[in-house]
């Protein structure tokens, strides 16, 4: 098999948290475009639903939308239920849903702390372990969890310990289940993007100050684009990355590297 063939993802079922917008959008279209079949998976099933017939209208790909909570036990157990009733086995998951929640560490509130570690620290958690289970099962799979540049470096100007602390352990748990799963079939990796100017970040008036520094602090004087985080995606959700578990791939534009 040639590495085109290996970069393709024929016969392949995925899911996507976060799916429904912004990266998990972009990188749930690039899975299709490559032939996967891709349920598309968020806590607002409308939009979800939009996903995935604009998806199957655009691609060809056989796509559903699931609701669910990725905080939630019994919602992920479901999800998983409903993600094998149509497509039978589970070849990648893309664990990607997260929020961030900017306040001066000393002003966070403990909700505010427990909602952004929930989502993106054991929401990854409990939607790799669902993902895990039954690639164990299977004796083969691939898991993608989204990190961020955050778990490297402290953004400044914006305050967000929570969010940088959430996503630094979703490092540390993608190495220790990469380790845990290794000689089962089951590899586990994450990505770490820099700032990404998704549709709902460039049209955000409060971020509009922002951006402008960090594009002033950014090497290559930009955000980066989804799309530009798509092929890393599809590299670890396919054949060709065989030998790649328990890695943290940095798409960040060279941000970390100062």
């Amino acid at each position: 098999m040639g590495i085109i063939e290996k970069m393709r993802l024929d016969g392949k079922s995925i899911f996507v948290t976060g799916g429904a917008r912004g990266i998990g959008k972009s990188v749930a279209t690039a899975f299709c475009e490559a032939g996967a079949d891709v349920a598309i998976v968020d806590v607002d099933l409308a939009t979800a639903q939009q996903t995935a017939d604009w998806l199957k209208e655009t691609t060809g790909a056989d796509t559903i939308a699931i609701s669910c909570d990725v905080t939630v036990p019994e919602q992920v157990d479901a999800m998983i239920g409903t993600f094998l009733a149509k497509y039978g086995k589970l070849d990648a998951a893309f664990c990607n849903a997260g929020i961030c929640i900017n306040v001066p560490a000393e002003e966070m509130s403990f909700e505010q702390w427990k909602k952004v570690i929930d989502i993106n620290l054991t929401g990854v958690f409990l939607t790799a372990q669902a993902a895990g289970k039954v690639m164990l099962k299977q004796g083969y799979g691939s898991i993608i969890n989204t990190a961020s540049m955050s778990a490297h470096i402290v953004n400044v100007p914006q305050p967000q310990c929570a969010y940088n602390a959430s996503k630094a352990g979703v490092i540390q748990l993608t190495k220790s289940l990469a380790i845990e799963w290794a000689k089962r079939g089951v590899r586990v990796n994450c990505i770490s993007p820099g700032y990404i100017g998704t549709d709902l970040t460039l049209s955000s008036e409060q971020l509009k100050p922002l951006i402008a520094k960090w594009n002033e602090m950014a090497p290559m004087g930009r955000l980066g684009k989804p799309e530009e985080l798509q092929a890393i995606c599809v590299y670890l959700a396919g054949d060709a990355s065989s030998f790649t578990t328990g890695s943290d791939i940095v798409v960040d534009g060279a941000f970390t590297c100062f």
